[in-house]
């Protein structure tokens, strides 16, 4: 069986895709084989679903799509409501069974969930039930605006509370002129209790390949080792 790590974000939008695929990246460059899963994507575009076609771009084993994506809707919007609009309910043993099915053909399996790690999948489970689910480390991407300090340590107070390691935190800058940016990273790194991976400089076009470079990978092998 592979190794895993599951990637979540302090809310939408921050990176998450783009750090799984430098992670993917990263570990592939080191020689090993991966593959990324994105069990839950909401928002197709142009008859696509861009996430779960970068994770496939990244990785250097092709699956199935039932298996790397077992749930995919059309609409962008919180996934168990888009469920509802579909008429299905998301269930986590599918996604566990496509998980487990994924490990035993690659050396590291990325997992990316889908918004903030407490988004809701359907009516009574969220992302951190999947997350608890797979058992996996967690590496938790902090998009850095106004607002990331207190949504950074609430994520991580909630990983701590599901009983989940947490690998590593990457600061993504997501704008380009964000004030005080050193001073938000340094006070991140005081209080989340996990090793910094790396710091991603804000890109117009985020480069996976790019970002792979900045990332360090040694918290995360001695996290599974």
């Amino acid at each position: 069986m592979g190794q895993g790590f599951f990637v979540t974000g302090t809310d939408t939008g921050v990176g998450k895709t783009l750090v799984a695929c430098a992670l993917l990246r990263a570990f592939a460059g080191t020689g090993k084989t991966v593959v990324g899963m994105k069990p839950v994507a909401a928002g197709r575009e142009e008859g696509r679903w861009a996430d779960v076609e970068a994770l496939a771009h990244a990785s250097t084993v092709s699956a199935g799509r039932q298996i790397v994506n077992p749930y995919a809707f059309d609409q962008a919007i919180a996934p168990h409501i888009a469920a509802e609009l579909a008429g299905v309910e998301i269930a986590l043993e599918p996604i566990a069974s496509a998980y487990e099915e994924l490990s035993r053909l690659v050396d590291v399996v990325v997992v990316e969930g889908a918004g903030g790690f407490l988004v809701p999948l359907n009516a009574r489970q969220t992302g951190a039930d999947l997350a608890m689910r797979l058992g996996l480390p967690v590496v938790l991407v902090v998009g850095m605006r106004l607002g990331c300090l207190n949504h950074a340590l609430l994520t991580r107070r909630q990983i701590e509370g599901s009983r989940l390691r947490c690998a590593g935190w990457v600061a993504n800058c997501i704008l380009h002129d964000m004030p005080h940016l050193d001073g938000n990273i340094r006070a991140l790194g005081q209080r989340l209790d996990c090793p910094l991976l790396g710091v991603l400089p804000f890109q117009q076009e985020p480069s996976a390949m790019q970002a792979a470079r900045l990332l360090s990978l040694e918290p995360l092998l001695e996290a599974t080792a």
